[in-house]
């Protein structure tokens, strides 16, 4: 399947009347997963690729090439569409314009572009958010730089939690006004915000950071919420397994006593090894 049909299918998502959960993805294998399970869309978050590649904190130094490096590894592992968190856009506008020509060709069907001052300044460290007008030019800018024109271009703010629900809702509209295909809002806590965002904007809206479920899912895709995170929960189970087998082992377990190991089935159907017998079959006299 090519980038541009998986962009399509992740499109449709955003243009349709139900809202998913993606699957929380971080490498080929988990991506495999999520796919093989039946998620619509996979999604590789900017702390997450932090953990995964430099097994630092989400304080944002993990460079443009590291994340598309991952990215890369996820991609071709299989067709499940990717929505990524590209951050900040690696700096300025211009960087924004690199950061979208990365990214779309190391295959994400989708990518978050924010307006949060990023990397933390020096002083006090409270989040803060660009000028509305730099954040403008930020959106403009990722939908001049990409190539296909179904590479789905999302403004994200945190303006909810950090300026307040006035600015967000500012902020939906000028990003809408500006063409991005959907709007990506953290810390939204109650469905008026929802509304009032709504007033303002009808594209399609993803949200994250938020305990709140709204009623469901049902009720999210009313209020015109299309995508809606649910944290970060298989990397965290991925590092405490590790942890735990490592451990026991450590500690003289035996490794046939070692629990929730996968079973030689399902490690032959991620790593897809039928496909590799096939081809050894086919051009190797194997």
């Amino acid at each position: 399947m090519t980038f541009t049909n998986r962009r399509l299918r992740l499109r449709a998502v955003l243009q349709g009347d139900a809202c998913v959960h993606p699957g929380s993805v971080f490498d080929p294998l988990s991506a495999r997963i999520a796919e093989d399970l039946g998620f619509e869309v996979g999604m590789f978050a900017g702390s997450i690729a932090s953990l995964t590649v430099l097994g630092a904190p989400d304080i944002v130094v993990l460079t443009l090439s590291e994340f598309a490096d991952q990215i890369r590894r996820i991609t071709r592992a299989g067709a499940l569409p990717l929505l990524v968190d590209a951050d900040h856009g690696y700096g300025n506008a211009l960087s924004v314009m690199r950061t979208v020509q990365e990214l779309e060709s190391a295959g994400v069907a989708a990518m978050t572009i924010e307006d949060t001052l990023l990397p933390r300044p020096y002083g006090d460290g409270r989040p803060a958010l660009l000028s509305r007008e730099e954040g403008l030019g930020k959106m403009r800018a990722a939908l001049a730089a990409r190539g296909d024109q179904a590479t789905v271009i999302v403004g994200r703010t945190s303006a909810l939690a950090i300026s307040g629900a006035e600015d967000a809702v500012a902020r939906a509209k000028l990003y809408s006004e500006a063409g991005v295909d959907a709007l990506f809002f953290t810390g939204v806590t109650e469905a008026a915000q929802l509304q009032a965002i709504r007033a303002v904007t009808s594209l399609p809206l993803i949200i994250g950071g938020s305990d709140a479920d709204f009623g469901g899912r049902g009720a999210m895709a009313a209020l015109g919420v299309r995508i809606a995170l649910q944290g970060h929960q298989p990397f965290m189970a991925a590092v405490r397994a590790v942890h735990e087998t490592l451990k026991a082992l450590r500690d003289g377990a035996a490794p046939a006593t070692l629990a929730n190991q996968p079973t030689p089935a399902l490690m032959k159907q991620l790593t897809r090894e039928a496909d590799y017998a096939a081809a050894i079959r086919a051009f190797m006299g194997g």
